[in-house]
């Protein structure tokens, strides 16, 4: 007979589509379920639909259906039970790759820990809180949220951002000016191409920061001439010496990676700036709930909400997997940032967004912050105290706030310091990795993200540092 296609949707089991071949019909089904299972496309415990069922989809006797099952059951590709329907048994069948599809080679395994920096410790997402949340905002959720969304996003989160923001960082936010997107680097995609159809060129960057950010700059077609760079923070003075430039990004309440709040003076210049040359300024405010021994560095944004867009997420705070973000926006960028991102939210789950706000909205979000914040301490009092003991001659810096610490190393150790971490299995990152190609070079330095380990891997991931620091030269520059 010709080849005959069909699709079957039966109530007690699964979607599949098989291709009945051959000169009879129970042989042709049996060889394309012979074959669903050897490829894996059926796979162990899977249960089939009715030989009812399949036999009016597939537009073939019952008789058929059924006796090509009994005979599938004899040759134990299949298994049938009384109530429990026909099922692929669970056997051994190895699955056959794809022709020209390459087997995976067996990789050598990664570094036993990892202190590298822009993570929060994820085995300490609050998932209890979270289910408690997301079943209250499930329930309370109406019927349009399950719709395609406004861009903005959710209302509700919206309206729980602005008043958390108001209340914890200092931020001038109204639900109407600010934008849901699904992180940060969304939200500086955006603005890519906002800032490009407004005409501007150039976009200054902090000497110091994620390349992830600024390849995103120039794949929107922008140049990103970096700021100098010293104790005090980026030098936003010398903005004004920068022509051509129409925005800036930064992280003034705690410089990625380094670890300083811009100054006051220089945080007055860059608005002062902005405001002078109708510019704008790109405030990530990456971590700023984490402070330990200062008084809160309030956003940025707070001074002028008209030249500042402010970027927060919930990557730091809760977990980067959730993919919610936020704008906030001065009031004659919202429409061109709604432009940009399209007709409906279809970046950020609904749901996860009612669960954020009710999250927030609860008290939920306040409390963990708070127990984060001195799980986080207790890491970074421990890393200090370590390195006083084990390795008294490294200076210590950016530790008053954050998620991790600059270890300051004599000149020309950096590299040495990086050998040695992993051949203790230690992933670690210095702060030229950080450092942006026409920027000045700056002191030799790692980043230590202590907040990344998982309770069980701190106390390991802390002694091989202290070990890299000690045994850097004793590796040689080759690696061996």
């Amino acid at each position: 007979m010709t080849d005959s296609r069909a699709t079957f949707d039966a109530a007690f089991g699964a979607d599949l589509h098989v291709e009945l071949r051959g000169s009879g019909l129970r042989s042709g089904l049996m060889d394309a379920l012979r074959e669903a299972v050897r490829t894996g496309r059926l796979v162990p415990g899977t249960r089939l639909p009715s030989s009812r069922s399949l036999a009016a989809d597939l537009g073939i006797a019952r008789n058929t259906v059924a006796d090509a099952y009994a005979e599938l059951v004899a040759e134990g590709w299949l298994t049938a039970q009384q109530g429990a329907g026909t099922r692929v048994a669970r056997r051994a069948a190895p699955r056959k790759p794809a022709a020209g599809v390459a087997r995976a080679r067996p990789t050598r395994g990664g570094p036993a820990y990892s202190l590298l920096a822009g993570s929060p410790d994820l085995a300490s997402f609050p998932r209890a809180e979270w289910l408690k949340a997301a079943r209250r905002a499930l329930t309370a959720a109406p019927h349009e949220a399950f719709g395609y969304g406004d861009p903005r996003g959710r209302v509700e989160l919206r309206t729980a951002l602005a008043d958390y923001l108001a209340r914890a960082r200092g931020v001038y936010a109204d639900p109407e000016r600010i934008v849901i997107c699904s992180g940060f680097v969304h939200g500086l995609m955006l603005m890519g191409k906002v800032l490009r159809g407004r005409r501007v060129r150039e976009v200054a960057v902090e000497s110091y920061g994620l390349d992830v950010h600024w390849n995103l700059l120039t794949e929107a077609g922008l140049r990103i001439p970096p700021l100098p760079f010293d104790e005090l923070g980026s030098r936003t003075g010398e903005l004004g010496s920068l022509r051509g430039v129409g925005a800036v990004l930064m992280t003034p309440a705690h410089q990625f990676p380094m670890g300083v709040p811009l100054h006051p003076d220089r945080r007055a210049a860059a608005v002062d700036w902005a405001r002078g040359s109708g510019g704008l300024i790109l405030e990530d405010d990456y971590d700023g709930e984490f402070r330990y021994d200062r008084q809160p560095v309030g956003a940025l944004q707070g001074l002028d909400p008209e030249r500042v867009v402010y970027l927060g997420t919930a990557s730091k705070s809760l977990a980067p997997g959730l993919r919610l973000g936020w704008m906030v926006l001065p009031a004659d960028l919202v429409r061109a940032v709604l432009e940009a991102k399209g007709p409906v939210d279809w970046v950020s789950s609904a749901l996860d967004q009612l669960t954020l706000a009710e999250f927030i909205t609860s008290g939920a979000y306040d409390r963990h912050v708070r127990g984060m914040r001195l799980r986080y301490r207790r890491r970074r009092d421990q890393l200090v105290a370590a390195l006083a003991e084990r390795a008294p001659d490294i200076r210590v810096s950016g530790i008053a706030a954050g998620l991790h610490a600059v270890l300051e190393l004599p000149p020309g150790t950096e590299h040495s310091v990086i050998q040695a971490a992993a051949w203790q299995g230690l992933a670690l990152e210095g702060a030229s990795r950080f450092r942006h190609k026409d920027a000045v070079a700056g002191r030799d330095a790692v980043v230590v993200g202590y907040a990344t380990p998982p309770d069980s891997g701190w106390a390991g991931a802390l002694d091989a540092l202290c070990r890299s620091l000690c045994g850097a030269d004793k590796v040689s520059p080759s690696g061996d």
